[in-house]
């Protein structure tokens, strides 16, 4: 029988931006240090340590980790793009429910540079050549980074679908202020509104403004995974299990569909939320709060009808019907997602951890959702991979 591993604790520092935060290996061992705190453990008691990061040196998660002890612990370095902090969280609960280990830490941390995302290795072929033909072939209309395009690309083919208008993805951005406002730990707390947004500088005309992607940052994140066993024999909180998760990579319709939705990662997602509703025996009906991956608004929008929150071609309604926020069928980004709170991409899958672990606790605070029993994560990484997670208290 399969025992689902516990999140013992959570820890994470407040992002900031490129320049204003402290450097990679200060941030990780901080926030490891807090879910060590948090879950009531010392270092000592870490049997396994995957440390999750994009941008960095081998063995980076070594010189993090031994800011907070040298046991002599396995660390495994982890990178699998913006889906890297759930990597190695889904590394961390697959040893803990195989036996392998009892108490596992998953750090994940970033240091970024001011700017858009770019190729470090400019010398061999990039993850993303692939990628880059289809988009050259179905947007070349437009001159702008390549994660703008892939993803102001997706929205455009939702709008010329479903008739989804600018306004849609402003009314976005406007709600991740709002709930940004309310979380300490997010970069960006002004609340915004619809026109605020869609009077920012177009980065792309009619398609995307700069309000509608989340900003390079700075931060890191934690989580202790432990065994149910384990919890008991040291006197562990046991509140917030990991009931299902799931982990996908592409198929060819990512490029065979010749569709921008489907290049960044619709179907991807969409069958790994299948995967993990179907293991745990729940419907996206059950969901009442998911921390989901709005790198860019376009990309939230097209989560909502990909995780089944809504049927495709529904999102804008369901956005207009504020169902996507408090007083609607499900708060999606309650700690201002990657909007507000920003996106250091080895980090975001821990902090999307940390958010719900708090939300299934009861101690989010003024985000705190009323009666969550269940919570559903979404985190992408183009090249690609999807992480759906459900937590359960």
């Amino acid at each position: 029988m399969k025992h689902n591993a516990i999140v013992a604790g959570v820890g994470m520092v407040k992002f900031a931006k490129p320049g204003a935060s402290e450097s990679y290996d200060s941030m990780a061992a901080d926030a490891a240090r807090k879910a060590l705190a948090d879950a009531g453990l010392d270092y000592a008691a870490m049997e396994q340590v995957y440390a999750g990061y994009v941008y960095g040196d081998s063995t980076c998660g070594q010189k993090a980790m031994y800011r907070v002890g040298m046991t002599g612990v396995p660390i495994v370095n982890v990178n699998n793009n913006c889906s890297t902090g759930s990597t190695a969280l889904f590394l961390a609960r697959q040893a803990v429910e195989s036996g392998a280990a009892d108490c596992v830490l998953a750090v994940g941390f970033e240091q970024m540079r001011p700017g858009a995302l770019g190729s470090v290795w400019n010398d061999r072929p990039t993850p993303f050549d692939d990628f880059d033909a289809i988009t050259d072939e179905l947007a070349a209309e437009v001159d702008v980074p390549f994660a703008l395009k892939y993803f102001g690309g997706a929205g455009l083919s939702h709008m010329k679908k479903y008739g989804t208008k600018l306004s849609a993805f402003a009314r976005i951005r406007a709600k991740a202020s709002r709930h940004a406002a309310n979380n300490p730990l997010a970069l960006m707390r002004e609340v915004l509104s619809e026109e605020d947004v869609l009077r920012s500088p177009a980065l792309w005309p009619g398609v995307m403004t700069r309000l509608m992607a989340c900003p390079p940052t700075c931060g890191a994140a934690a989580a202790v995974v432990v065994s149910p066993g384990y919890a008991r024999r040291r006197g562990l909180r046991k509140g917030v299990a990991i009931a299902a998760q799931a982990m996908t990579t592409d198929t060819p319709i990512t490029f065979e569909a010749r569709d921008m939705m489907q290049l960044v990662g619709y179907d991807m997602a969409r069958t790994c939320a299948n995967q993990v509703y179907s293991a745990a025996g729940i419907g996206p009906e059950d969901i009442k709060v998911v921390e989901l991956h709005d790198c860019f608004v376009h990309n939230e929008l097209i989560s909502y009808e990909a995780l089944g929150l809504c049927p495709e071609g529904g999102a804008e309604q369901f956005v207009s019907d504020g169902d996507n926020t408090y007083g609607g069928r499900v708060v999606t980004n309650p700690s201002g997602g990657l909007l507000s709170k920003g996106h250091p991409l080895g980090a975001t899958g821990l902090a999307q951890c940390f958010e719900l672990t708090h939300q299934l606790r009861g101690t989010a605070g003024a985000r705190q959702v009323p009666g969550v029993k269940v919570a559903l994560q979404h985190n992408l990484g183009l090249g690609g991979a999807c992480v759906v997670t459900l937590y359960q208290a």
